[in-house]
């Protein structure tokens, strides 16, 4: 019998997380066998007719986060407790047919932009090892960029969910400040704390946390209607984006021009509220929130000479344990003075388009300046939370063969706004489709999750015959004849340059990857079979397309 598809992608994930060989990405990996065996479930149910819409999906958990059967550590062994439950956030994944891997490393307590501070050792850039991965969810960027899961958990207190999107060339999703729930996350600065989620593409990234949104846990006035006309994006004057890596401000100039060619009516704005807020986050008062969450435990394991405490996030956390109360009761009033200022400068703009980081840095560079250069990566992620903003960030191209990434803040709950503002940054591709991936067919939610939409229903040139498969689930296979072909009923759906790579790389043998004449005399990406596999096929080339055999078959006795 067939493997199912769920249980192909399991294994194939740990096949994958073998052949990097990236084992400080992981804090606790859940035993290959006991996944397998949800993956089982996972299908008795999916054949039932449960609807399940993240069926499959592989999901990693950044270590501050409560997954059930696996010991929350916030990066520090000696912190270590047994969950009784999931988090909120994993239980309402794994209730939509999410399967979770393990849990992963993170700059420990989530205290730190750069991915180094851990016991468990930095962890590497997913495209130069050279480099830092970002922090503090590093291990979850990372296990998502090299392909390993689908969707991971992280959390953002000051760019922690932003940062490493940016660095590692994929998608990072700050929610609004309680539109996503806390509970079983262990807090950095409990009243700004947000999880996010990471994904290789954007509609991934908004399917996973429309599932793991629920109501907000506070009353807000209700938003403004926005005026009609094209997308208000704000961006600021080159010289107040402060000093860039080499390359990154003409990367910066190439996404506000992108955005611009796509109708975005682009707009000044003055950054300065947002970068003096930015500042005040750990050189403020605010930082005492991260003594208030675990100071008590760190002042303890250093009398006990505790020897897995990160030498630099004991000391951020130990001197905020003095910061007086009247320094604090100064900060907020002088954050409240410039959160109005950053809000009248945005006006009725519907995003702030910013650079995720100024620049990326080597593991040597933070070893040698660990604190001034992580202070560099908050410069335009540290205000959003102060600021009760969302923010998205994507992928805008690459610099010397890295990934550059940016950002778009905009007010709470715009976060849909945000993500539709994004999305015209992400080049798009054309697929034409056959078989299993028809509108309606058993594959077609893989395209619908990857944020496809149909454009034209066609047919292709007439130089190709049409078999049914051996499948499970059942597919035809396209193939090139040239004379003594037909024409096939095809349809060609628009999607995310990045989705398409993420089919091509899911893709099971029999089915490649080729070039689909049309019957317009254009041609497109499409599904094609290997000849090898037509040896006990069925030729159902004279039904004209699949849809058509298959309503044939239906009909039959």
């Amino acid at each position: 019998m067939p493997t199912s598809p769920t249980l192909t992608r399991v294994r194939t994930a740990y096949a994958r997380i073998e052949a990097v060989d990236r084992p400080e990405i992981w804090i606790d990996l859940r035993p290959r066998a006991e996944v397998e065996a949800e993956a089982r479930a996972l299908d008795a149910r999916l054949a039932t007719g449960t609807p399940l819409p993240l069926a499959g999906r592989l999901v990693a958990v950044k270590g501050n986060i409560d997954v059930h059967g696996l010991p929350t550590t916030a990066g520090c062994p000696a912190y270590a407790y047994t969950p009784d439950a999931d988090a909120p956030v994993v239980a309402r994944l794994r209730a939509a047919g999410a399967l979770v891997l393990g849990t992963t490393n993170l700059d420990q307590f989530a205290t730190g932009l750069v991915g180094t501070r851990s016991p468990h050792g930095a962890v590497r850039n997913a495209h130069d090892p050279s480099r830092i991965s970002g922090g503090s969810s590093s291990g979850s960027a990372v296990a998502v960029a090299l392909g390993i899961v689908d969707l991971a958990l992280g959390t953002d207190t000051a760019g922690s969910g932003r940062v490493p999107a940016a660095f590692n060339g994929i998608v990072g999703l700050k929610p609004t400040r309680g539109l996503v729930p806390t509970t079983g996350v262990v807090p950095a600065c409990a009243s700004i704390d947000c999880v996010t989620v990471f994904a290789r593409t954007l509609p991934e990234a908004e399917q996973a946390l429309a599932h793991m949104a629920s109501p907000p846990d506070r009353v807000l006035p209700p938003l403004a209607q926005r005026s009609p006309g094209p997308w208000r994006v704000a961006v600021p004057p080159r010289e107040q984006l402060g000093e860039l890596d080499e390359g990154w401000a003409e990367a910066y100039e190439s996404a506000v021009t992108r955005l611009r060619a796509a109708g975005a009516d682009v707009r000044p704005v003055d950054l300065t509220p947002f970068t003096e807020a930015a500042a005040m986050l750990y050189q403020g008062a605010f930082v005492a929130e991260r003594y208030t969450a675990v100071g008590g435990f760190v002042d303890k394991a250093l009398a006990d000479g505790v020897d897995s405490l990160d030498p630099t996030v004991a000391g951020i956390i130990t001197r905020a344990r003095d910061i007086p109360a009247h320094q604090l009761y100064a900060d907020q009033d002088r954050l409240s003075t410039l959160r109005a200022r950053a809000l009248a400068e945005l006006g009725d703009a519907d995003a702030l388009l910013l650079p995720t980081a100024p620049g990326h840095p080597t593991l040597a560079e933070v070893a040698a300046d660990p604190l001034g250069a992580n202070a560099r990566l908050g410069r335009f992620t540290n205000s959003t939370n102060l600021f009760d903003l969302a923010a998205v960030a994507v992928p805008a191209g690459e610099v010397n063969g890295l990934p550059f990434g940016v950002m778009l803040i905009g007010p709470a709950f715009t976060d849909a706004r945000l993500a539709r503002v994004a999305a015209l940054l992400q080049p798009e591709a054309r697929l034409a489709v056959v078989g299993a991936h028809l509108s309606g067919q058993p594959l077609n939610t893989q395209l619908l999750s990857l944020g496809a939409q149909l454009e034209r229903t066609t047919t292709t040139a007439p130089v190709y015959r049409l078999h049914a498969l051996r499948t499970t689930p059942p597919k035809p296979g396209l193939v090139h004849v040239g004379e003594g072909g037909a024409a096939v009923e095809t349809e060609i759906w628009r999607l995310p340059a990045a989705g398409l790579g993420r089919l091509l790389t899911s893709l099971p043998r029999p089915m490649a990857l080729g070039t689909v004449e049309l019957s317009d005399g254009t041609r497109a990406p499409g599904f094609l079979c290997e000849p090898a596999a037509l040896r006990d096929a069925e030729d159902i080339t004279e039904y004209g397309g699949w849809r058509s055999y298959l309503n044939h078959r239906a009909d039959r006795p």
